[in-house]
């Protein structure tokens, strides 16, 4: 049985840490997501000057998120989340993922990935979910490259931040799929 409790937990690996996001992280994570001003356009939610304040909210408002730090090389870099556990059928989802233009391609988010991914399957889920929006090449390349499954589109599902109705791609990996 999964204990959706027990997502929350510092989890390390070389130079990767994560860290459950606590108010002292809040700082860092805005001087981080204000990086890259253009990726927000391709979020559901901004976190850039006055909509972050609003987007932490909205995330401490939601129960069913265990949030991280993405602490590389002793500084914080961005976050990630586990989004809506569902206990009882083993699944979760992997997502709100953001990390600094600066470490990118450095293997950060392989290892944080690869962190989170253990840890759940450690934890009794037997599936994790990834959605991401149509036009985010780059996170849907990282997620194939993890070995998840495209299983479909969404398609015109969600209306983001911007106003922009996006398709939203749905990938799976199963606990008898992954093999790090």
């Amino acid at each position: 049985m999964c204990d959706p409790h027990s997502l929350s937990a510092m989890l390390t690996e070389g130079d990767v840490t994560l860290e459950p996001l606590a108010e002292c992280h809040l700082d860092d994570l805005r001087a981080a997501c204000a990086e890259d001003q253009e990726i927000w356009d391709i979020y559901p939610v901004s976190m850039l000057n006055d909509h972050f304040d609003e987007a932490m909210k909205r995330f401490h408002a939601t129960d069913n998120w265990v949030q991280f730090a993405v602490i590389y090389q002793n500084k914080l870099v961005g976050m990630s989340n586990y989004i809506n556990s569902d206990a009882v059928n083993g699944v979760v989802e992997i997502g709100g993922t953001y990390i600094a233009p600066s470490v990118r391609g450095t293997g950060c988010n392989d290892a944080m990935k690869r962190l989170m991914i253990n840890h759940a399957f450690a934890n009794g889920y037997r599936r994790i979910e990834f959605r991401v929006d149509g036009r985010n090449t780059r996170s849907r390349a990282a997620v194939l490259k993890l070995g998840a499954t495209q299983e479909g589109i969404l398609r015109k599902n969600r209306i983001t931040w911007t106003g922009y109705i996006r398709d939203t791609y749905v990938f799976g990996l199963m606990k008898d799929e992954w093999n790090r």
